[in-house]
């Protein structure tokens, strides 16, 4: 009987999941209400979990809770740390959601809320939580071995070093340009800024609370570490009002990066329980639930979503991105439906502090999912405001012309009416200047869930403070991608400075971690100093690659996966990871391609370049441009050279695999695979943190 009202409970989750969908897909004339989007979301992502990833784990991985993991048995009391599985996930999601589902479903919003929406759900179920799942399985089962020691391994050791210097680039470059997210956020903002700053010590308390005053305590310790959240968050609009305060926390630019690369530096070094597992743990809690606040908003308010299925944007001529919906759709969403960086923390601090095998169901599936969520969510704060202020915020000067009448004319004249007197009010509304040409899908985004909060909870008069809430929740969500991020690209420095000199290599060795943990915040706070004193060229250049190389890496994930589940024997199963590669491949190559080589000067790097040196060579670029013009025409390239060299890195790979692959299925190659031996846990089942 109780198989049969689980069966029926199922069915019914299946059913509505369905119907949502449908409604979200097929309704065209009116507009749809952001319920359905909810609904879906939830419906589906509940019967993903509940099957596709038990199917995953049952017949794939045969996860073992006998078996103690790297945590256990490595146990150094810095990086190898048995954590509660609560603990973890709230670390692992922190560390994993940072800005990509926020501004890349808000940017992708502009082919319409139909594409986006199908691709974050469906992305995520079959491709996304496959990864994350997957790659968090073999790093267990490997000491917590890190992506690019794995490929060296399971791959080949050519194939794998390549793999290694790709990963290693690309983790450098988006750290340096989450870190410029960062300042920029916290510039103007003195709230986010007393408030993310104060979450230090909050967690500080909270890791000594849990190692020695209560050990276990997780509960208790979370109720005081939420509360005291709670309390920085509402303390930060008193500092922000505060004359003397908010002085104190307006800082520069260059301070700004200073600190950050301060706090890196301890989130690298400091053990892992002290600083980087409490904090992202409450960071998850105010992630979270936000997130959730929104979703509930979205069911009380029932907002309608203005955005068509599909905009006119689907051809390429889109004002916010140059790109046809496929592969740019696919490309810019990113992090909410597949991340490449998700496989650097699956096999980077994750592994080393999971207290069993079964947990990475949970933790690497689910996280996942709640990502994905996330995604939806902003996709729906970007669809729900008109289209004409939406296009009006994220579309640039150069497109719609100077802010005001010339620009609302323009994107009226696109069929998406708005006048300056709208954008003029919301600016006054949300406590800004001015909201046109406010670019990259971060403002956007704040405008929307600060009308959704604002209609649930204070209505126009309190639009300004959430509007600032939610510019200081996007900052949270970046920071703690850039803490996790900056440990892990010290994991992989130690990897191959272990080659040069085998003291370097141990986790363990403090002159060790020190050199390394400065090695890789020298190098992406290099990148994050050039943005911040000259934002017209450094890492502001290198934005366009975000997308491809995160795609890129996912790509070198599902390729290790394939390989690792091929030596397992899991022929029959290899669909689950080898579909989702060649999706990957396809999209990334395509992408990789066409930012090269397009010829329209919008798209394609070299065209661009070349438009602009056609542009000096008659003269029509005045002496006080010609030196920022040089420099973009030398940005534009680097750009093309290094989109190529990362996607031939990953084709060597590819190939390499390819080899190994033929060589397993014909039996000229023994299936050999680097797992660590069998060790018996000692710990009890029903234990701490099950």
């Amino acid at each position: 009987m109780k198989r049969l009202g689980g069966i029926a409970i199922w069915t019914a989750m299946a059913t509505g999941g369905a119907i949502a969908l449908g409604k979200i897909a097929l309704y065209r004339g009116e507009a749809i209400s952001a319920t359905w989007f909810v609904i879906a979301a939830v419906c589906c992502y509940l019967v993903a979990y509940r099957l596709y990833s038990a199917f995953i784990s049952a017949k794939l991985l045969a996860l073992d809770d006998t078996r103690a993991t790297p945590a256990e048995r490595l146990d150094d009391g810095r990086d190898f740390v048995a954590t509660n599985k609560w603990v973890l996930f709230g670390h692992h999601f922190a560390a994993i959601a940072g800005p990509g589902p926020l501004v890349g479903p808000t940017l992708a919003a502009q082919f319409g809320y139909l594409p986006g929406t199908l691709w974050l759900i469906a992305g995520s179920a079959f491709a996304g939580c496959v990864q994350d799942f997957i790659i968090l399985f073999c790093s267990i089962r490997r000491d917590g071995k890190t992506l690019g020691e794995m490929a060296r391994d399971e791959v080949s050791k050519r194939g794998g070093f390549i793999a290694q210097l790709a990963v290693l680039a690309i983790m450098v470059i988006l750290l340096g340009v989450v870190a410029l997210v960062v300042v920029n956020a916290l510039k103007s903002s003195p709230w986010a800024t007393f408030t993310l700053a104060m979450t230090i010590p909050i967690a500080l308390v909270l890791g000594v609370y849990l190692r020695y005053l209560r050990p276990g305590r997780v509960l208790e310790a979370s109720l005081i570490g939420v509360a005291l959240v709670l309390l920085v968050v509402v303390a930060g609009q008193w500092v922000a009002d505060s004359a003397a305060w908010a002085r104190v926390f307006t800082l520069s630019g260059v301070t700004l990066a200073f600190a950050i690369m301060a706090y890196g530096f301890a989130a690298s070094a400091l053990p892992v329980w002290l600083l980087l597992a409490p904090r992202d743990y409450l960071s998850a809690f105010i992630k979270a639930g936000a997130i959730f606040s929104l979703a509930a908003g979205i069911l009380l308010v029932r907002p309608t979503v203005h955005m068509p299925a599909l905009t006119k944007f689907v051809d390429g001529t889109g004002p916010v991105f140059a790109g046809k919906i496929f592969p740019f759709c696919f490309i810019t969403i990113a992090c909410g439906a597949i991340s490449g960086f998700h496989s650097l923390i699956s096999s980077g601090t994750t592994p080393k502090m999971i207290l069993r095998e079964g947990h990475a169901r949970f933790i690497g599936y689910g996280a996942m999912l709640l990502e994905s969520f996330v995604g939806v969510m902003a996709m729906v704060a970007a669809c729900a405001m008109p289209p004409g202020v939406y296009f009006a915020i994220n579309s640039p000067p150069a497109i719609v012309g100077p802010a005001g009448d010339a620009a609302t004319a323009t994107i009226s004249g696109w069929g998406y009416p708005v006048d300056a007197a709208t954008m003029a009010n919301l600016a006054h509304a949300v406590g800004e200047q001015t909201l046109f040409n406010r670019t990259g899908g971060a403002p956007s985004l704040a405008v929307g869930m600060a009308q959704i909060f604002s209609n649930t909870i204070g209505g126009e008069r309190l639009l300004s403070i959430w509007y600032h809430f939610a510019i200081m929740f996007e900052a949270l969500f970046i920071l703690t991608v850039l803490d996790a991020g900056t440990r892990v690209g010290r994991f992989m420095v130690q990897e191959l400075a272990g080659r040069a000199w085998k003291p370097l290599g141990r986790t363990g060795w403090m002159p060790g971690i020190l050199f390394s943990s400065a090695a890789i915040v020298g190098a992406w706070g290099y990148f994050l100093y050039q943005g911040v004193i000259d934002p017209l060229g450094g890492i502001n250049s290198l934005w366009p690659l975000f997308g491809i190389s995160n795609q890129l890496l996912a790509a070198v994930a599902l390729v290790v996966a394939t390989t690792i589940l091929l030596k397992m024997g899991k022929l029959r199963w290899i669909w689950v990871t080898l579909v989702p590669t060649a999706w990957l491949v396809t999209i990334t190559m395509t992408a990789s391609w066409q930012k090269i080589f397009d010829p329209s000067p919008r798209m394609g790097f070299l065209a661009a370049a070349n438009a602009m040196a056609r542009q000096i060579a008659a003269g029509k670029i005045s002496a006080a441009k010609l030196a920022e013009t040089e420099r973009l025409i030398f940005n534009q390239r680097l750009d093309a050279v290094v989109t190529a060299v990362l996607a031939g890195m990953i084709l060597v790979l590819l190939v390499e695999a390819l080899i190994q692959w033929t060589a397993i299925l014909s039996n000229r190659r023994a299936a050999v695979l680097h797992e660590s031996p069998y060790v018996a846990t000692g710990w009890a089942v029903g234990a701490e943190g099950d």
